[in-house]
């Protein structure tokens, strides 16, 4: 479980490829020394599992599962990338509960000044709209972030100058990839009073 609040950014060293899934080899010298093997990580927004470190950095294992839902296959040696460690119990929530379990690859469309930050407009893959409500929690590449405003499938979210600077998101451009996650409550209360809606709709005739 995460907070969607970025620890450090790293950099991608390495993407290797094997059996539909790969090794990705990150440099963050400021926390590779703060990991153990098998201590969960997220990397953009996805959960993965430290496997080995080094002096600045450490590697961890992408499922084919993740390779094909999220965009991390894509990501070239150079690109940098948002980590956060997992949260403890002890820990204060200021952002919002991230599983790290990406819903999709969404689409960065537009990027905008206001004011002293920026605004972003962000088009989500077919059936994630309904999980959204004005002023609610999304993560986007790992980032706990306030949705806007709404518009169908589409989204704005307005990005502060603390995370332009301390987060990947100061460098974004349309277009771009995006990994998505929606709120955890909302999919929990959609699978617990779905059974019940079509018996809520014929009481209600």
């Amino acid at each position: 479980m995460f907070t969607g609040l970025t620890e450090r950014v790293g950099t991608l060293r390495s993407l290797a490829s094997h059996g539909g899934g790969a090794t990705a080899r990150i440099a963050c010298a400021g926390l590779s020394g703060e990991l153990s093997a098998g201590e969960s990580i997220s990397v953009d927004g996805a959960c993965l599992t430290a496997v080995q470190r080094g002096p600045d950095w450490f590697e961890v294992e992408i499922s084919p599962e993740t390779m094909q839902r999220t965009c991390l296959g894509e990501k070239q040696p150079g690109a940098r990338l948002n980590l956060e460690r997992a949260l403890r119990l002890a820990d204060r929530l200021g952002g919002h509960l991230v599983q790290g379990h990406v819903d999709g690859v969404g689409m960065l469309t537009e990027v905008r000044p206001e004011g002293s930050g920026r605004r972003i407009r962000v088009s989500l893959p077919p059936g994630l709209e309904r999980y959204l409500v004005s002023k609610g929690s999304i993560a986007l590449d790992g980032v706990s972030l306030t949705v806007a405003s709404l518009r169908g499938a589409d989204f704005e979210v307005a990005l502060i100058p603390h995370t332009l600077e301390q987060t990947t998101l100061g460098e974004w451009a349309a277009p771009r990839r995006l990994n998505v996650e929606v709120d955890l409550v909302a999919k929990y209360l959609e699978s617990l009073l779905g059974p019940y809606a079509g018996a809520t709709r014929q009481e209600g005739k």
